[in-house]
């Protein structure tokens, strides 16, 4: 009861539409041909990942956490981005710079 009770006094699910539609935004902003779908609902995010070079989801994730930011590869083509409801903007734009950095690290 108590947890649930700070969903709804902290507004967590009215930050997680807001900064979901930031974090998508700003996904979608990123110029990268390994990227050919950005989607999700809430926090809840994901990119489909197009294999460049022989390189996977499974690659960019693992380049992801070298520098910082743990996703999770599935289906082979796709990353999962499930960050905490407590996440702020600037946490996200600091999450999305990590990814564009990467990707850009596989030009």
């Amino acid at each position: 009861m108590t947890a649930l009770k700070a969903v709804i006094d902290e507004k967590m699910a009215e930050n997680s539409e807001k900064l979901g539609e930031l974090l998508r935004t700003e996904l979608k902003a990123i110029k990268s041909d390994m990227i050919s779908l950005v989607r999700g609902k809430g926090l809840f995010n994901a990119i489909v990942i197009k294999e460049k070079n022989g390189k996977t989801a499974w690659d960019v994730c693992v380049k992801l956490a070298e520098n910082g930011l743990l996703a999770k590869p599935t289906h082979g083509d796709i990353i999962r981005f499930a960050p905490p409801l407590v996440i702020t903007k600037e946490q996200i734009l600091e999450c999305v710079a990590i990814i564009k950095m990467t990707l850009s690290s596989f030009n």
